[in-house]
């Protein structure tokens, strides 16, 4: 069970390691956490590292690939899943919990996939279905973007794969709510929703999104992630830029996307708007957000060579704060929180 949180979320990150790493790691506030708390970063580097928020450890998972983006961690089978950049598939390694924390170990996947993917960009969980975005552009025809949604099934001995699907924009982050499953819409503005997706669109074959809705101040959204009522955007800005990027928190997240006319947009004023130099942001690729501890932990692809960042208050701050937390991880691609 989660605890609720109190004062500042991220003071004891990294404490075992705050004088032994690079002087990039920035430590204050304290923490109540739960018997669990794990931050889990899969990068274009190769390893998944695993970052225990109680102890400071840090475990590195040296797995087959050496390129990924999209984690998912399952406490029902112990494992982490991961969408293969390098190997063109998905995988699952398991057993995370019977190694020692702290250590580096290397891991061999219990399941994986057929070899089926070319760009994947995104993981999205539903029950037992596994849903990747991949951005590759099948004509290569810039005038005519489109992208493709892997949809698995996941059992007893692996990856099944259902269906895809292919969108009639470029893809990125991806989001389930409930049965509907929320899209970046990548180089613009747009988050586009696809209602009860998983059985609605069950064959292979091109679809349209049921609705598509921009977001004022907002140059180019990647990451998007939601719990209790809140999603949280992340914008890339210009993708040579390493300080323009931004993070939008929309409260009440679903009656203002409602609200909104399709191709219709939601104002600046329904939002916060984290960006600037202080924030460090540049490239924010996948963001996650945790309402107990309330709390955006960000995977920052550019600044400083490539970075964890969080921001505590989440739902009440804006504007050009510094992260309560910074700490290198060159190639950091997506994140995943776990408590327990």
């Amino acid at each position: 069970m989660k605890l609720e949180r109190s004062g500042l979320f991220l003071g004891i990150f990294f404490i075992a390691l705050f004088c032994s790493c690079s002087s990039d790691d920035n430590l204050n506030g304290d923490v109540r956490t739960s018997e669990t708390a794990h931050l889990y970063a899969a990068s274009h580097s190769g390893p998944v590292k695993r970052y225990d928020i109680n102890t400071g450890q840090v475990t590195t998972y040296n797995i087959t690939s050496t390129d990924t983006e999209g984690i998912y961690f399952s406490q029902v089978d112990d494992s982490f899943t991961l969408a293969s950049r390098s190997g063109s598939q998905l995988e699952t390694y398991t057993g995370i919990s019977t190694f020692q924390s702290g250590i580096s170990v290397d891991l061999e996947p219990e399941f994986i996939s057929g070899t089926d993917l070319e760009s994947p960009r995104d993981l999205a969980v539903n029950g037992n279905f596994y849903i990747v975005s991949d951005d590759t552009d099948l004509d290569d025809d810039e005038l005519t973007p489109e992208g493709r949604l892997f949809i698995y099934t996941k059992g007893s001995m692996g990856f099944t794969l259902r269906n895809v699907v292919t969108t009639k924009f470029r893809l990125w982050g991806i989001e389930f709510i409930g049965d509907d499953l929320y899209a970046a819409v990548d180089e613009t503005n747009k988050i586009a929703v696809f209602r009860n997706f998983i059985s609605t669109h069950a064959l292979n074959r091109i679809v349209t999104a049921d609705k598509i809705v921009a977001f004022q101040g907002l140059v180019r959204s990647h990451g998007l992630d939601f719990e209790d009522g809140t999603m949280i955007l992340s914008d890339i800005g210009e993708a040579e830029s390493n300080s323009d990027g931004a993070l939008h928190v929309i409260q009440d997240f679903e009656s203002k996307f409602n609200a909104a006319s399709a191709g219709g947009f939601v104002k600046v004023e329904d939002q916060l708007r984290i960006a600037g130099n202080n924030t460090l942001l540049g490239n924010p690729v996948d963001v996650i957000y945790d309402s107990a501890y309330n709390v955006i932990f960000v995977a920052e692809a550019v600044n400083g060579g490539g970075r964890i960042l969080a921001f505590n208050d989440a739902t009440s701050i804006d504007g050009n704060i510094s992260p309560d937390l910074k700490y290198s991880l060159a190639g950091v691609s997506s994140l995943f929180f776990h408590t327990e």
